[in-house]
């Protein structure tokens, strides 16, 4: 908030500075306005009379000089603005320009934070996408988290989301699927079996064999492994979907990667590849020209046997997208997939669609931690621990925490002996509790009487110690941040800023006591809590994270 009025006085002052002569009225396209590193550098810096110089090919610092002779007080904002470095300008705020923020902070309540900035655009997020195979994955399950939050912040920050489940329901791995079901069932009746050679061997297998024989009786012996892939798929998904739920995650659509065979699109897109002459064949196989696109080599998009490789309904699964009407597509995929994105945007290129509009989030895997040793994990061999598994041992608002602490392409260490700590040594209890003593402030004050009186007859001026200053100067960058977070899908972002405002408060709060025997520093400092308790709860919904009360 406090930033934008800072750009709005910049604007004026350029537009005042065009009249007079003194730059072009286009010359500071592009300016920022930033908070220094340092305290000692002002709240606010801008680099607008270095972006005109270089235009204008003028001296900065005189540049700067007029700039802040047109600035003033910023309309009553300013302490003092200084001239540092080559060109930059330095604000210094009043404290009543950072007290301020409390009246538009607690009246917008559940919309703090929220913001247009979207402008209504319409994205598709595709994530998780595992296929019916087995249970979800730690892998999978952080980019279910990541997928959502992704969604949740780009839908507070004004776009048109829709969240998008992709998966194949055919293929080799479903057959396998459906052999090892069949194996186990034989073996259930005491049948001779053959349990395929790289069959999926989790208890789940026998658990779903044992549920055909409870139905079936012996009815499916002499049955192919379709009926039993039938019922696997449905048990698995079905087993998908309640652990997605567990999180809170939803989807508004789901797309089967099969459809775009049985509709014909696959083959459309080698017949459309053809046309433009962007194909060729080569010992029997089909080849796309990706060279002509920058690749260093061409690749298979249907092997000599017939089959597709997995870049061609890739392909047809984004050209399909924009066909949708999607103004921004994105894609939320593990790091086992980078070496075919290039091949799949290379497709949507050829096929007269703008890459631009893609962006796809590559996230590393998870590493689960316990006594300081990696646990081990095999999905065949189903030696892994499953996210349904996780959230029984720590819950699911610390499994989409510890998911969302580290970027997405950062590698994830998962220290269960961490996430199971109820002190403050835990990062998402040291949040969580911070939202609960705020509560619990609350109450203690209605208990003693003292409950907040309305905020127009507050004496905010009294918010005055260095570190009350600086909780209003983090409220105020919520807004910004859940922008930022949401335009570069960086949802760890809002994870530091509430680890980084959880550690103010808590420091705050073993300085100064909020109740008081002084009554009007009392309603000041009530109305600063009940500020941080709209940021913390909005904070903590904006990635799908609960707010509780108590704890």
């Amino acid at each position: 908030m406090i930033r934008a009025r800072i750009r709005e006085e910049l604007e004026k002052s350029l537009q005042q500075g065009a009249e007079q002569g003194l730059w072009g009225v286009a010359a500071a396209e592009g300016f920022t306005v930033e908070t220094p590193k340092h305290a000692n550098q002002g709240d606010y810096a801008t680099n607008m009379a270095l972006v005109i110089a270089g235009r204008e090919k003028k001296k900065p610092r005189e540049l700067a000089a007029r700039l802040v002779e047109l600035l003033g007080d910023g309309g009553g904002m300013f302490e003092r603005v200084e001239i540092a470095g080559p060109g930059f300008v330095n604000f210094f705020l009043k404290n009543a320009v950072w007290q301020s923020v409390l009246a538009p902070v607690c009246g917008a309540g559940r919309d703090y934070g929220r913001s247009t900035v979207g402008g209504g655009r319409k994205v598709l997020v595709e994530f998780v996408s595992a296929n019916p195979t087995g249970p979800l994955t730690l892998g999978h399950g952080r980019q279910a988290v990541l997928g959502d939050a992704i969604a949740r912040l780009l839908a507070a920050s004004g776009h048109q989301v829709t969240r998008e489940y992709y998966y194949n329901d055919a293929g080799r791995q479903m057959r396998v699927l459906g052999e090892s079901t069949r194996a186990r069932y034989l073996e259930a009746l005491g049948k001779p079996f053959a349990f395929p050679e790289d069959g999926y061997q989790g208890g789940y297998i026998s658990e779903i064999a044992q549920q055909l024989v409870d139905e079936q009786g012996e009815a499916l012996v002499a049955a192919d492994w379709v009926p039993f892939k039938q019922k696997a798929e449905r048990v698995i998904m079905d087993d998908i979907n309640a652990t997605l739920a567990r999180m809170g995650i939803r989807f508004d659509s789901y797309y089967n990667e099969h459809s775009l065979y049985e509709s014909g699109m696959v083959e459309d897109v080698i017949r459309e590849l053809r046309d433009r002459n962007l194909v060729y064949e080569e010992d029997g196989a089909v080849w796309f020209r990706t060279t002509e696109f920058g690749m260093e080599k061409d690749r298979v998009i249907v092997k000599s046997s017939g089959e597709p490789t997995y870049r061609l309904p890739d392909i047809a699964y984004h050209r399909e997208k924009f066909r949708r009407g999607y103004d921004w597509l994105v894609d939320i995929f593990g790091s086992d997939h980078i070496a075919t994105v290039p091949d799949v945007m290379a497709g949507v290129r050829a096929l007269g669609y703008d890459p631009a509009k893609v962006t796809v989030v590559i996230h590393q895997f998870v590493t689960l931690m316990r006594e300081g040793k990696q646990v081990k994990m095999s999905t065949r061999k189903a030696t892994y621990v499953t996210v349904d598994e996780l959230i029984e041992m720590v819950g699911a608002d610390v499994v989409r925490f510890f998911f969302l602490m580290r970027k997405a392409d950062s590698q994830l260490e998962f220290d269960l002996d961490l996430a199971t700590k109820e002190s403050q040594e835990n990062p998402v209890y040291y949040v969580q509790y911070a939202n609960a003593r705020i509560n619990s402030i609350q109450k203690q004050a209605e208990a003693r009487g003292v409950g907040r009186q309305p905020l127009a007859a507050a004496d905010l001026s009294l918010l005055a110690e260095p570190e009350e200053l600086a909780l209003l100067k983090t409220i105020d960058s919520f807004t910004d941040m859940v922008e930022g977070a949401a335009l570069a899908l960086e949802p760890h972002r809002v994870i530091y800023f509430l680890m980084e405002l959880a550690g103010q408060f808590h420091s705050y709060y073993n300085k100064h006591k909020v109740l008081t025997d002084d009554g009007a520093l009392s309603q000041a400092r009530l109305w600063l809590v009940e500020a941080l308790r709209v940021v913390f709860r909005n904070g903590l919904e904006s990635v799908g994270l609960s707010a509780p009360e108590s704890m």
